[in-house]
Protein backbone atom coordinates (compact mmCIF):
# COMPACT_ATOMS: atom_id res chain seq x y z
CA UNK A 1 0.00 0.00 0.00
CA UNK A 2 0.95 3.83 -0.68
CA UNK A 3 2.52 6.08 2.45
CA UNK A 4 0.42 5.49 5.45
CA UNK A 5 1.51 9.08 6.81
CA UNK A 6 0.04 10.83 3.73
CA UNK A 7 -2.93 9.48 3.18
CA UNK A 8 -3.37 10.01 7.09
CA UNK A 9 -2.83 13.69 6.54
CA UNK A 10 -4.73 13.43 3.15
CA UNK A 11 -7.81 11.89 4.64
CA UNK A 12 -7.82 14.24 8.13
CA UNK A 13 -7.88 17.17 5.62
CA UNK A 14 -10.95 15.69 3.70
CA UNK A 15 -12.49 15.04 6.77
CA UNK A 16 -12.75 18.91 7.58
CA UNK A 17 -14.44 19.67 4.18
CA UNK A 18 -17.59 21.99 4.56
CA UNK A 19 -19.43 18.75 2.38
CA UNK A 20 -17.52 15.87 4.52
CA UNK A 21 -18.31 17.19 7.77
CA UNK A 22 -22.01 17.42 6.83
CA UNK A 23 -21.67 13.58 6.27
CA UNK A 24 -20.25 12.93 8.93
CA UNK A 25 -23.68 14.78 10.58
CA UNK A 26 -26.32 12.29 8.69
CA UNK A 27 -25.14 8.95 10.06
CA UNK A 28 -24.89 10.62 13.58
CA UNK A 29 -28.62 11.95 12.77
CA UNK A 30 -29.59 8.50 11.55
CA UNK A 31 -27.98 5.91 13.75
CA UNK A 32 -29.33 8.42 17.19
CA UNK A 33 -33.14 7.97 15.79
CA UNK A 34 -32.72 4.43 14.83
CA UNK A 35 -31.44 3.57 18.45
CA UNK A 36 -34.03 5.85 20.08
CA UNK A 37 -37.14 4.25 18.27
CA UNK A 38 -34.99 0.83 19.53
CA UNK A 39 -35.05 2.10 22.89
CA UNK A 40 -38.30 2.73 23.75
CA UNK A 41 -39.35 -0.57 21.55
CA UNK A 42 -37.48 -2.08 24.43
CA UNK A 43 -38.55 -0.17 27.29
CA UNK A 44 -41.74 -1.42 26.17
CA UNK A 45 -41.01 -4.56 26.07
CA UNK A 46 -39.30 -4.20 29.46
CA UNK A 47 -41.99 -3.04 31.59
CA UNK A 48 -44.62 -5.13 29.92
CA UNK A 49 -42.60 -8.05 31.80
CA UNK A 50 -42.33 -6.24 34.90
CA UNK A 51 -45.97 -5.99 34.90
CA UNK A 52 -46.65 -9.73 34.27
CA UNK A 53 -46.83 -12.18 36.88
CA UNK A 54 -45.90 -15.76 38.02
CA UNK A 55 -48.24 -18.10 39.24
CA UNK A 56 -46.95 -20.47 41.69
CA UNK A 57 -48.72 -23.88 42.88
CA UNK A 58 -47.52 -26.20 45.77
CA UNK A 59 -49.12 -29.45 46.81
CA UNK A 60 -48.18 -31.46 49.87
CA UNK A 61 -49.35 -34.49 51.21
CA UNK A 62 -49.33 -35.96 54.57
CA UNK A 63 -50.47 -38.57 56.91
CA UNK A 64 -52.21 -38.54 60.14
CA UNK A 65 -53.32 -41.29 62.30
CA UNK A 66 -53.30 -43.26 59.32
CA UNK A 67 -55.66 -40.55 57.24
CA UNK A 68 -53.79 -38.91 54.18
CA UNK A 69 -54.67 -35.33 54.27
CA UNK A 70 -53.62 -32.96 50.78
CA UNK A 71 -52.45 -29.13 51.36
CA UNK A 72 -52.06 -27.01 48.50
CA UNK A 73 -50.72 -23.84 48.35
CA UNK A 74 -51.30 -21.12 45.42
CA UNK A 75 -50.00 -17.49 44.98
CA UNK A 76 -49.55 -15.02 42.42
CA UNK A 77 -46.08 -13.57 42.47
CA UNK A 78 -45.59 -10.14 40.65
CA UNK A 79 -42.28 -9.67 38.73
CA UNK A 80 -41.97 -6.34 40.44
CA UNK A 81 -42.10 -8.09 44.03
CA UNK A 82 -38.95 -9.91 42.94
CA UNK A 83 -36.87 -7.26 41.99
CA UNK A 84 -37.88 -5.28 45.12
CA UNK A 85 -36.78 -8.91 47.18
CA UNK A 86 -32.91 -8.69 44.64
CA UNK A 87 -33.16 -4.76 46.26
CA UNK A 88 -33.55 -5.33 49.34
CA UNK A 89 -29.98 -6.91 49.72
CA UNK A 90 -26.97 -4.40 49.49
CA UNK A 91 -25.19 -7.40 47.91
CA UNK A 92 -27.52 -8.73 45.92
CA UNK A 93 -28.93 -5.01 44.63
CA UNK A 94 -25.07 -4.10 44.26
CA UNK A 95 -24.71 -7.25 41.51
CA UNK A 96 -27.96 -6.93 39.64
CA UNK A 97 -26.99 -3.10 39.27
CA UNK A 98 -23.47 -4.09 37.91
CA UNK A 99 -24.62 -6.92 35.47
CA UNK A 100 -27.43 -4.03 33.89
CA UNK A 101 -25.19 -1.75 33.61
CA UNK A 102 -22.52 -3.29 32.28
CA UNK A 103 -24.19 -5.60 29.92
CA UNK A 104 -26.49 -3.14 28.95
CA UNK A 105 -23.67 -0.65 28.00
CA UNK A 106 -21.44 -3.36 25.90
CA UNK A 107 -24.72 -4.66 24.03
CA UNK A 108 -25.42 -1.23 23.09
CA UNK A 109 -21.79 -0.24 22.06
CA UNK A 110 -22.17 -3.24 19.61
CA UNK A 111 -25.07 -2.63 18.51
CA UNK A 112 -23.89 1.08 18.02
CA UNK A 113 -21.20 0.10 15.82
CA UNK A 114 -23.58 -2.51 13.73
CA UNK A 115 -26.34 -0.06 13.19
CA UNK A 116 -23.58 2.88 11.91
CA UNK A 117 -21.97 0.59 9.55
CA UNK A 118 -25.49 -0.37 8.11
CA UNK A 119 -26.14 3.38 7.60
CA UNK A 120 -22.91 4.58 6.44
CA UNK A 121 -23.60 1.71 3.60
CA UNK A 122 -26.00 4.33 2.12
CA UNK A 123 -23.86 7.10 2.15
CA UNK A 124 -20.50 5.56 0.71
CA UNK A 125 -20.71 6.03 -2.97
CA UNK A 126 -21.58 9.65 -2.38
CA UNK A 127 -18.58 9.95 -0.27
CA UNK A 128 -16.24 8.13 -2.31
CA UNK A 129 -17.65 10.84 -5.47
CA UNK A 130 -16.62 13.96 -3.46
CA UNK A 131 -13.51 11.91 -3.26
CA UNK A 132 -12.71 11.31 -6.67
CA UNK A 133 -13.88 14.67 -7.59
CA UNK A 134 -10.96 16.00 -5.25
CA UNK A 135 -8.14 14.35 -6.27
CA UNK A 136 -8.60 11.21 -8.19
CA UNK A 137 -10.60 12.52 -11.22
CA UNK A 138 -8.95 10.42 -13.39
CA UNK A 139 -9.79 6.94 -11.78
CA UNK A 140 -13.76 6.53 -12.93
CA UNK A 141 -15.50 4.77 -10.36
CA UNK A 142 -16.49 1.31 -12.00
CA UNK A 143 -18.11 -0.77 -8.96
CA UNK A 144 -19.00 -4.14 -9.23
CA UNK A 145 -22.25 -4.25 -6.99
CA UNK A 146 -25.93 -4.15 -6.97
CA UNK A 147 -28.28 -3.50 -4.47
CA UNK A 148 -29.22 -6.63 -4.42
CA UNK A 149 -25.93 -8.64 -4.18
CA UNK A 150 -25.04 -6.24 -1.23
CA UNK A 151 -28.20 -6.99 0.81
CA UNK A 152 -27.63 -10.91 0.24
CA UNK A 153 -23.91 -10.27 1.42
CA UNK A 154 -24.66 -8.56 4.40
CA UNK A 155 -27.34 -10.82 5.79
CA UNK A 156 -24.67 -13.61 5.20
CA UNK A 157 -22.14 -11.34 6.97
CA UNK A 158 -24.81 -11.11 9.99
CA UNK A 159 -25.48 -14.74 10.39
CA UNK A 160 -21.66 -15.68 10.66
CA UNK A 161 -21.19 -13.19 13.24
CA UNK A 162 -24.12 -14.45 14.97
CA UNK A 163 -22.63 -17.99 14.31
CA UNK A 164 -19.66 -17.05 15.43
CA UNK A 165 -20.83 -15.34 18.47
CA UNK A 166 -22.43 -18.60 19.61
CA UNK A 167 -19.18 -20.85 18.95
CA UNK A 168 -17.20 -18.66 20.60
CA UNK A 169 -19.51 -19.29 24.31
CA UNK A 170 -16.83 -21.45 26.52
CA UNK A 171 -14.09 -18.87 25.18
CA UNK A 172 -15.99 -15.71 27.73
CA UNK A 173 -15.19 -17.26 30.93
CA UNK A 174 -11.94 -17.49 30.43
CA UNK A 175 -9.83 -14.03 31.35
CA UNK A 176 -8.01 -12.40 28.54
CA UNK A 177 -9.22 -14.65 25.75
CA UNK A 178 -12.51 -13.83 26.10
CA UNK A 179 -11.77 -10.09 25.32
CA UNK A 180 -10.68 -11.20 21.79
CA UNK A 181 -13.38 -13.96 21.29
CA UNK A 182 -16.23 -10.58 22.26
CA UNK A 183 -14.76 -8.62 19.54
CA UNK A 184 -13.88 -10.81 16.76
CA UNK A 185 -17.37 -11.76 15.14
CA UNK A 186 -18.50 -8.16 15.32
CA UNK A 187 -14.64 -7.20 13.61
CA UNK A 188 -15.24 -9.81 11.01
CA UNK A 189 -18.36 -7.40 10.14
CA UNK A 190 -16.78 -4.28 10.38
CA UNK A 191 -14.15 -5.71 8.00
CA UNK A 192 -16.34 -7.08 5.76
CA UNK A 193 -18.57 -4.57 5.80
CA UNK A 194 -15.73 -1.80 5.24
CA UNK A 195 -14.01 -3.29 2.67
CA UNK A 196 -16.87 -4.49 0.34
CA UNK A 197 -18.86 -0.45 0.36
CA UNK A 198 -15.30 1.00 -0.58
CA UNK A 199 -14.16 -1.75 -3.17
CA UNK A 200 -17.34 -2.27 -4.76
CA UNK A 201 -17.99 1.01 -5.31
CA UNK A 202 -13.97 1.83 -6.89
CA UNK A 203 -12.99 -1.13 -8.61
CA UNK A 204 -14.17 -4.48 -10.56
CA UNK A 205 -13.75 -7.35 -8.74
CA UNK A 206 -10.78 -8.31 -10.78
CA UNK A 207 -9.34 -5.20 -9.11
CA UNK A 208 -10.59 -5.73 -6.16
CA UNK A 209 -9.25 -9.58 -5.70
CA UNK A 210 -6.08 -8.13 -6.58
CA UNK A 211 -5.74 -5.56 -3.94
CA UNK A 212 -7.40 -8.23 -1.52
CA UNK A 213 -4.52 -10.79 -2.82
CA UNK A 214 -1.69 -8.62 -2.40
CA UNK A 215 -2.77 -6.29 0.51
CA UNK A 216 -5.19 -8.46 2.40
CA UNK A 217 -2.99 -7.81 5.77
CA UNK A 218 -2.77 -4.86 5.24
CA UNK A 219 -6.09 -4.08 4.85
CA UNK A 220 -7.14 -6.00 7.78
CA UNK A 221 -4.89 -3.81 10.04
CA UNK A 222 -6.52 -1.00 8.52
CA UNK A 223 -9.72 -2.41 9.48
CA UNK A 224 -8.54 -3.74 12.70
CA UNK A 225 -7.17 0.09 13.94
CA UNK A 226 -10.59 1.82 13.14
CA UNK A 227 -12.63 -1.03 15.01
CA UNK A 228 -10.51 -0.37 18.13
CA UNK A 229 -11.24 3.47 17.40
CA UNK A 230 -15.08 2.57 17.13
CA UNK A 231 -14.96 0.54 20.58
CA UNK A 232 -14.53 4.36 22.34
CA UNK A 233 -17.93 5.38 23.05
CA UNK A 234 -19.67 7.72 20.62
CA UNK A 235 -16.72 7.92 17.90
CA UNK A 236 -18.49 5.77 16.20
CA UNK A 237 -21.24 8.03 15.18
CA UNK A 238 -19.01 10.66 13.73
CA UNK A 239 -16.11 8.23 12.35
CA UNK A 240 -17.40 6.55 9.98
CA UNK A 241 -17.25 8.91 6.97
CA UNK A 242 -13.22 8.95 7.71
CA UNK A 243 -13.35 5.38 7.78
CA UNK A 244 -14.62 5.52 4.17
CA UNK A 245 -12.32 8.58 3.64
CA UNK A 246 -9.20 6.50 4.70
CA UNK A 247 -9.54 3.39 3.01
CA UNK A 248 -11.11 4.98 -0.20
CA UNK A 249 -7.75 6.89 -0.59
CA UNK A 250 -5.91 3.88 -0.38
CA UNK A 251 -7.81 1.88 -3.11
CA UNK A 252 -8.26 4.74 -5.09
CA UNK A 253 -4.39 4.92 -5.08
CA UNK A 254 -4.08 1.37 -6.30
CA UNK A 255 -6.39 1.29 -8.35
CA UNK A 256 -4.98 4.28 -10.14
CA UNK A 257 -1.51 2.11 -10.30
CA UNK A 258 -3.44 -0.99 -11.72
CA UNK A 259 -4.91 1.17 -14.55
CA UNK A 260 -1.67 3.38 -15.67
CA UNK A 261 0.04 -0.45 -15.97
CA UNK A 262 -2.93 -1.60 -18.48
CA UNK A 263 -2.09 1.22 -20.41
Amino acid sequence: MNNENNILALSIKDLFTSKMIKYSILPFVLSMLILYILFFVAAGIGLEQLDSSMHVESTQTTLENGIPHTESFSAVLKNTAIIKFLMSSAVTSWIATFLVYTIGSVLMLYFSIFVALLVIGFMTHMILQELRQRHYPDVELIGHSNFLEGILLTLKWVLIMFVLFMVFIPLYFIPVLNIVAFNFPLYYFFHKMMIYDVSSTICTKEEAFRIKAQYGNTLRLKTLILYLISLIPFVIFFATVFYVIYLGHSYFLEVRSMRAIKH
